[in-house]
């Protein structure tokens, strides 16, 4: 392949390469082995995720998303927002989008370095059930924001073990054969709740996750009342807002907001996705 312009974008600290594919410039030769080589820190140019910009006969864009281990994924709140900024900077829509993910067609808006996304609805919502680990049962909740999620409430999450529990439970048996990702929330402070992530595909905790903060926020709004919009506190210390319309335990018109900062365009070159 020829050297690819891209932009490396983040959306409250999760990361990602965005490249613009309408011309098919990305090959789809090995395209998981591909990403999977672009995305490593310290080797290439090192990301959360890689996001492809396509034609789409149904809205402004399609795009593929992909973790950074290859595998492709339905949904992602922070990369959706930076997805939009991406389109509008690049003067593929206007300021008022939508483009088409295999989760349905999302709408956006653009409000100067930051982005507001409708999101699906969720669906799958269970509150309240037990898992048993290693070391014994654990109370969780879970909902599919896009994307499947489970949520586990804590008084405080500076001292969660994000790495072994969060893998632990997104293998768990109960998850299988697809898994999940993993939230650990507490509220630090009044009407405001932290929130820590393993992400599934990353298979690490990674700095922010939106589609996992709205699934904490649904959550929190069926468990303690709370009403929209609730903000959440990321790994980053940037903070995602989340907008709801709730009926019961039936959820509609969800809307993430946040940053979408635009971090450096560049090319990639042969030796970026060498062995």
């Amino acid at each position: 392949m020829e050297p690819i312009t891209f932009f490396k974008m983040s959306g409250s600290g999760n990361d990602f390469i965005i490249v613009d594919n309408r011309e098919g410039v990305v090959k789809n030769n090995d395209l998981p082995g591909f990403i999977k080589r672009i995305c490593r820190r310290k080797m290439s140019v090192g990301a959360d995720g890689f996001i492809l910009i396509e034609p789409s006969d149904k809205a402004d864009f399609r795009w593929r998303f992909f973790n950074s281990d290859g595998s492709k994924a339905e949904m992602c709140g922070n990369g959706a927002r930076c997805a939009a900024r991406f389109a509008f900077v690049n003067e593929i829509t206007g300021k008022n989008l939508s483009f088409e993910t295999d989760a349905g067609v999302v709408s956006a808006e653009i409000i100067d370095q930051r982005a507001k996304v409708k999101m699906p609805d969720p669906g799958e919502l269970r509150l309240d059930y037990s898992i048993e680990l290693k070391n014994g049962p654990v109370e969780i909740c879970s909902v599919n924001t896009g994307v499947p999620h489970v949520v586990v409430m804590n008084e405080t999450i500076e001292d969660v073990n994000v790495f072994d529990l969060g893998r632990e439970i997104r293998f768990h048996k109960a998850f299988a054969p697809a898994g999940t990702n993993v939230n650990f929330i507490c509220q630090p402070k009044k009407g405001q709740l932290a929130i820590r992530t393993y992400e599934r595909g990353v298979e690490d905790e990674t700095l922010a996750c939106g589609t996992g903060s709205i699934a904490a926020a649904l959550i929190t709004a069926c468990k303690t009342g709370w009403q929209s919009p609730i903000n959440l506190l990321t790994r980053s210390g940037e903070s995602l807002t989340i907008y709801f319309t709730k009926m019961g335990r039936i959820f509609k018109d969800i809307y993430l907001e946040g940053d979408a900062r635009i971090i450096y365009s560049a090319q990639l070159g042969e030796d970026a996705w060498k062995q």
